[in-house]
């Protein structure tokens, strides 16, 4: 049967999706960095960089639309040149290389997974500052909350992670 609900979408050809993700484990601070924003609260997050999971997941997915690899080729955590280095640093690094490739974000998804503090206080921040970094309208960027309610270590409030999908259009 052909009916065109279930044909495959035909994308153009100067279009190119990728996915992010990042995980950190988190012990008693006194808060960290998520979407470019502190976050107030009794957990930091361990990491070479900044921890900040939000950035890290995105800049992992721009890199992949790009076919350009992921975050730890361009940025390694073996090199001293990156220690303590900002997510808003790698984003800016990111978006440089995926210019450099014809390429401008198009549209960005994402999902941070905490069980505390609720983010709810700060997404539209985040979303502003994610915005701003990629030289983007709001209205691109989604930035989403959930929890693990209580299971594995998330759950647990002893880690962070990210997810994020990007649309890349060429600007050639």
């Amino acid at each position: 049967m052909n009916n065109s609900s279930n044909l495959p979408l035909d994308l153009p050809g100067n279009l190119s999706i990728g996915h992010g993700y990042d995980l950190h484990a988190l012990i008693d601070g006194d808060g960290f960095m998520l979407g470019g924003v502190t976050i107030p609260c009794d957990k930091k997050v361990v990491a070479h960089s900044d921890g900040d999971v939000l950035l890290h997941a995105i800049c992992d997915a721009l890199l992949g639309a790009a076919g350009l690899g992921d975050l730890g080729e361009h940025f390694p955590d073996t090199d001293d040149k990156w220690l303590n280095i900002s997510g808003e640093k790698l984003v800016t690094l990111t978006l440089q290389k995926i210019k450099q490739c014809n390429y401008k974000v198009a549209n960005l998804d994402s999902t941070v997974i905490l069980e505390s503090p609720k983010l709810s206080p700060y997404k539209l921040q985040m979303r502003d500052n994610i915005a701003a970094l990629l030289e983007v309208s709001k209205s691109s960027i989604n930035v989403k909350a959930t929890c693990n309610e209580g299971m594995d270590a998330i759950g647990s409030n002893l880690a962070i992670a990210a997810h994020c999908v990007c649309l890349l259009s060429s600007t050639s």
